[in-house]
């Protein structure tokens, strides 16, 4: 398998998490944690575009082959969810306006594939990132960590695929894999 690099995003519009990997044959590395703050802008549509600018600029630092973004959850607040929802929009925006392949995880998935349970904490899913990617400390924000579980659950999934052989078109892939038709 080539080397690739997966860009993971937890996505807010307060706190933006995000995580790099780098994969090496079959083993990921981290490149890059961090988060955006976005507390101090008050004019929604101004996070927006900050959202957008620095997505591009973490695609243009670290030259992702894939997105992994985590997905909207279902709360109460529905203005809370249509803010999240934008935010999500405006980073899936900025790897598409670079033609990068987007993968989109539920929140459960993510903390299931980090931690082998689907309803863990933000610091368990924290503390499993840390012993699997040998963080030398866990980040005081934990956005971050959950930027980076979306990165490493969407290694986890395509683990076993050759993400390069992927058919271009539905006609490519009946065509390579007939057996799967029913």
């Amino acid at each position: 398998m080539k080397e690739r690099v997966i860009i993971g995003i937890d996505p807010g519009t307060t706190i933006m998490g995000y995580g790099v990997i780098e994969i090496k044959g079959n083993k990921p590395f981290l490149i890059s944690i961090g988060i955006i703050d976005l507390q101090k802008l008050d004019d929604h549509f101004v996070k927006l575009k900050m959202i957008f600018d620095r997505t591009l600029s973490l695609i243009e630092q670290y030259h992702p082959d894939e997105l992994a973004i985590e997905a909207q959850f279902f709360g109460k607040n529905i203005q809370s969810m249509l803010k999240l929802g934008r935010a999500q929009g405006i980073a899936i925006a900025a790897a598409l306006s670079r033609s990068i392949p987007i993968f989109e995880y539920a929140p459960r998935k993510i903390k299931m594939s980090i931690t082998g349970q689907g309803n863990a904490s933000k610091e368990q899913v924290a503390f499993m990132l840390q012993k699997m990617l040998g963080l030398q400390e866990i980040p005081e924000n934990l956005d971050a960590t959950d930027g980076l579980a979306a990165a490493l659950c969407h290694f986890f999934q395509n683990k076993n695929e050759n993400i390069n052989s992927g058919a271009k078109s539905w006609k490519e892939f009946i065509n390579k894999n007939p057996g799967r038709l029913k």
